[in-house]
Parts: C-alpha cells; structure tokens; sequence
C-alpha cells in the first residue's frame, strides 16, 4: 500500500488526478484531491477525499454519477477508465446470478428513477444482491429531489472510498 501512495504522491499532477478520476468520475473532486499531496498515509488521502467531495456542487456529483453503468448494465454514459469498468462490474456482481425477472425488474425501477430525479441511481452496490438493491431503489424513489441528490452523493462517497482502497492495493 505504501508503494502506491508513494507512486501517488509522486507522480505529476496531470497523471494522479487520471488516476483518480477512475475512483470517482468529477473532474473537479480528481484534481481536487490531486492538488492536496503528498498524503502522509491511506487515512489522510480518505480524509482529504472526503472534504473534497462534500465542497462540490451538484453539477460535479452528477458528472460522478454519470461515469457508473447503471445497475445491471456494463456500459457507463462517461467512460473513465479500464480500472473503473473492472471495479464497477465487481462491484455489480451481485447482479451476475440474478434471475432474469429481477433484471428486468431493476431495468423498470432504473428508467423509474431517472425520470424521477433526472440520474441514474447511485448504490453502493459491493456485497448486496440484485434483489437487495431493487429494494434500496423501490425506498429510495420516496425521497425528495433534495435528500435523494444526498443520498446518491453519499452513496458516490462510499464507493469512492472503496475504489480509493483499491487503487493503494494496485
């Protein structure tokens, strides 16, 4: 883990926000972080990641969102990279098994959504089944607009973090 730090705190700054941008698709939030080494260790690059994230506006959120498939899907609207396609469809692998009648089940809930709230949604998808998120979704169309785009932000956090651990792993 420390080689890849190191690696990320050395590289120029063009190339480590690249690198980051596989964790989480804001420009903004890419070169934030970028702009914030060296990192003395894992946690303050989490730390710093988050502070980042929650300083920018809706419009970079929603660039986030858009480098995502959506659940069940493999192709994301805004492509971001090899690393992030791979850890996206590890990620969904809980969708891998599923029967065909909750895939489609999630495609509905999916297109529901985003007429909704105008983004595809946003789960942290590791660990949890194909059923398990059609349920987060099916809750989640209760929300607001507001408290849905917090969710969803929250949500991009925490799988930014995940694939902030995996890039030091790398």
């Amino acid at each position: 883990m420390w080689d890849a730090l190191e690696r990320l705190n050395e590289l120029p700054p063009a190339e480590a926000a690249a690198e980051l941008l596989a964790c989480c698709g804001s420009t903004r939030w890419a070169v934030g972080v970028a702009e914030q080494r060296p990192f003395r260790d894992a946690e303050e690059l989490y730390e710093r990641a988050d502070q980042v994230w929650w300083r920018l506006d809706a419009e970079d959120w929603l660039e986030a969102f858009r480098s995502h498939p959506r659940i069940g899907e493999s192709k994301a609207a805004r492509e971001t990279g090899e690393d992030a396609r791979r850890w996206s469809r590890d990620e969904q692998s809980g969708t891998s098994d599923a029967a065909r009648a909750t895939l489609d089940e999630l495609a509905a809930a999916n297109r529901e959504y985003e007429q909704r709230f105008g983004f595809i949604f946003i789960v942290c998808a590791t660990g949890k089944s194909a059923g398990e998120m059609l349920s987060i979704l099916r809750a989640r169309l209760g929300h607001d607009e507001a408290r849905e785009l917090r969710v969803a932000a929250e949500e991009q956090r925490k799988i930014t973090r995940l694939r902030l651990e995996k890039l030091l792993d790398a």
